[in-house]
């Protein structure tokens, strides 16, 4: 009898979809968590979303990745492109603003 795929591939594609699910909360939560600590108005200096903006954002998809839809689902994705850009785009800006120090 032959087999089409091995007889543990559910469990790799368990630990496979835990590590992405880890990754994908530590993003979403650094990004909510940056997007908290700073100041209101400053998001609107650098032309991005109000900081309210962000915060919703971050945080139903934070939520959405949480309750099981996780991390290769829709809003998995849509979570983990969001928290990217606000790490890589928005953070970026706000530090800028500032004066280009400090630890995040």
């Amino acid at each position: 009898m032959a087999y089409a795929a091995p007889i543990f591939f559910l469990d790799v594609r368990y630990v496979i979809e835990l590590i992405l699910l880890v990754f994908a909360l530590i993003i979403q939560g650094v990004a909510l968590v940056h997007a908290i600590t700073q100041r209101a108005d400053a998001f609107p200096a650098i032309g991005t979303l109000p900081k309210g903006g962000w915060i919703a954002i971050l945080a139903v998809c934070m939520v959405l990745t949480l309750l099981g839809f996780g991390p290769i689902s829709l809003f998995g994705l849509v979570g983990i492109a969001a928290g990217l850009i606000y790490l890589l785009d928005v953070r970026v800006g706000l530090r800028d603003l500032h004066d280009g120090k400090g630890f995040w």
